[in-house]
């Protein structure tokens, strides 16, 4: 199995309004590989402007926003890079696709790494942040998955939510599970 880094990613439309879409890029050697699921509009932007930001955060309460379908989440510009940032990002990366491997379903956009930049420190894991992000990647899997397999996974997710949580990551945790929960 590959190595996946969870990040928010920013592409650009066709006019130039970045548009953020949590994601896992798959690292493979010296590139990474963004591959977006069809139909979306990541997909659709990577395949007319060929430079991406890759925003590396900490925060839970990012990625419960954007699979909640709150995308009002504040960016800043990169100087000489079109794709801008989150603002709070850990760091950064600028990606540029040099190939595109067609695919049905997932295409893959294989990037070269430009450069990455840091801006606030790592201060280490957390489990309740990762309880969050499974939760939030298991929110957008609902058509895929039984009730039961959510069920399970959520009554598992929530004992590192009820010994590890702050106030952000419950936050973020009960956003999903109103998602999760809505029918």
């Amino acid at each position: 199995m590959p190595l996946i880094h969870e990040c928010v990613v920013t592409t650009l439309t066709q006019t130039g309004k970045p548009h953020i879409a949590p994601l896992g890029l798959i690292e493979d050697g010296e590139n990474w590989i963004i591959a977006p699921f069809r139909p979306s509009t990541t997909l659709t932007n990577l395949y007319s402007c060929n430079k991406v930001t890759a925003s590396f955060t900490d925060n839970a309460l990012i990625f419960a926003k954007l699979v909640t379908g709150n995308c009002d989440i504040p960016l800043l510009p990169i100087l000489s890079w079109p794709a801008p940032r989150l603002a709070d990002a850990l760091a950064h990366a600028e990606l540029e696709v040099i190939d595109i491997v067609e695919d049905d379903l997932r295409p893959r956009f294989v990037c070269k790494v430009r450069r990455i930049e840091t801006y606030n420190p790592f201060l280490g894991m957390n489990r309740a942040r990762a309880a969050v992000l499974e939760a939030a990647i298991l929110s957008t899997r609902l058509n895929r998955l039984s009730r039961e397999k959510i069920d399970q996974e959520i009554a598992y997710l929530k004992i590192a939510i009820d010994k590890t949580a702050g106030p952000i990551e419950l936050e973020a945790w009960q956003l999903v599970l109103e998602k999760i929960n809505t029918p």
